[in-house]
């Protein structure tokens, strides 16, 4: 009998601390740590929380939530602010944001896990995928001329955004075809509105220089042609149930509408509007799927794809990509700023002609999103940071202000 309670006691414990850490887990997306265990401080990680919380008391910003891992573990998950400020509903873990851009680098990832199976090639031509992209036309500078492409659009081009597609904001000859053919519209199909892509001449020749537009639009439809599922199916197959993404979507289920944040827009006065109508409980919300910007997430979900990505593929034994995939995603590949900003494959990328100005190691690869939203992963410090908001029309330095502060909270590295 003392025999059966000395080896009970210790299996007690053991359940409870397993417990203990899956509830970290399952709340912030990774286990948490003591800061400085992982080489950062939690004294200077104090200033990250009043300075964002200025914003929201002058009224600017609705709210936020930050979160920095180190090392594969969590030293700060912080909301601040309303989630809905109509409602004075405050921001939690497990908030629900519209991502928009950060979209991108999840769509890329479906794209190179085609790559890694051996269905696609990066050089394989658009039109090997999307027939009508076999005729495509090119402006000339002043968009007055056409002539037949010279180069192929390539799944590499979409990638790096070197396309020739744009995204239509503007006054030019372009941008009115990109709203006479109505390519955002969210009542349309994704095979719709790759059609309607197809007959708008490119910006340039394939290859030529570097554009963000709707190539990661282009790609979702690639997935779906070459996986003959639905590319909201594929995401959630092959990432978003493996990784553990629950609350990442094209959709918002009535069950999750309480968690949906409000999205605002910044007023010159330096005020918010709200824009539409807070979300009701009997609303089903799903939105256009996107690859370039239809998502919606929470920090937990996007950190738990981010630690993949630092990773090098994997996350609790679970394997996305390939090691030698990930490098090639975050490459930099084109060079798109005087500056020496780069582009990989869905990821901005910092090179060395600009470390001096953004802390950030060389080799960091990043992405935001239109509503301020903002993370970014730096592989030689082991750091990730996020950052969730919901402004459009943003004016503020929030971002930098937030990387910033991270950056000086690191210890390790002053040795």
């Amino acid at each position: 009998m003392r025999e059966f309670k000395f080896t009970l006691l210790p299996l007690f414990f053991i359940c409870l601390l397993a417990y203990g850490s899956g509830t970290d887990v399952h709340e912030y997306g990774l286990p948490k740590a003591v800061p400085e265990d992982v080489g950062v401080s939690s004294e200077r990680l104090g200033v990250i929380t009043p300075t964002l919380q200025g914003y929201v008391d002058k009224g600017q910003l609705p709210g936020f939530l930050t979160v920095i891992a180190r090392k594969g573990k969590v030293v700060h998950f912080e909301p601040v602010g309303m989630q809905n400020v109509e409602n004075k509903k405050p921001i939690k873990s497990d908030t629900i944001f519209r991502i928009y851009s950060m979209s991108k680098p999840i769509t890329s990832v479906a794209v190179m896990i085609l790559y890694d199976e051996g269905h696609i090639r990066l050089d394989d031509p658009v039109e090997k995928y999307i027939p009508a992209f076999k005729d495509i036309k090119v402006f000339n500078n002043q968009q007055t001329q056409t002539h037949a492409a010279k180069n192929k659009m390539t799944i590499k081009h979409l990638l790096t955004h070197t396309s020739g597609l744009t995204y239509g904001w503007g006054d030019r000859p372009v941008d009115k075809l990109y709203i006479k053919l109505k390519i955002f519209d969210s009542h349309s199909t994704l095979a719709e509105k790759i059609e309607k892509l197809s007959k708008i001449p490119l910006v340039f020749e394939p290859g030529k220089r570097w554009k963000y537009g709707v190539s990661t639009d282009v790609l979702g439809y690639i997935v779906e042609v070459v996986s003959e599922m639905p590319f909201e199916n594929f995401l959630q197959k092959k990432i978003f149930k493996p990784l553990g993404m629950d609350d990442t979507g094209f959709s918002v289920p009535p069950s999750k509408v309480g968690r949906f944040a409000g999205i605002y827009r910044a007023t010159e006065a330096g005020g918010l509007n709200l824009v539409g109508r807070p979300p009701l409980a009997t609303d089903n919300m799903t939105f256009f799927p996107s690859g370039g910007g239809g998502l919606v997430s929470t920090g937990t979900d996007y950190l738990r794809f981010c630690q993949m990505l630092l990773n090098g593929g994997e996350l609790d034994s679970v394997r996305i990509l390939n090691t030698e995939t990930v490098e090639l995603m975050h490459y930099p590949h084109q060079k798109y700023h005087r500056d020496g900003w780069s582009y990989g494959f869905g990821f901005h990328v910092v090179t060395r002609e600009n470390i001096s100005k953004n802390q950030r190691s060389t080799g960091t690869f990043s992405g935001g999103g239109l509503a301020g939203t903002n993370f970014w992963i730096d592989p030689e410090k082991e750091l990730i940071g996020i950052l969730m908001t919901q402004i459009l029309n943003n004016q503020y330095p929030f971002q930098g202000e937030f990387r910033k502060s991270v950056y000086q909270a690191l210890i390790d590295s002053e040795e």
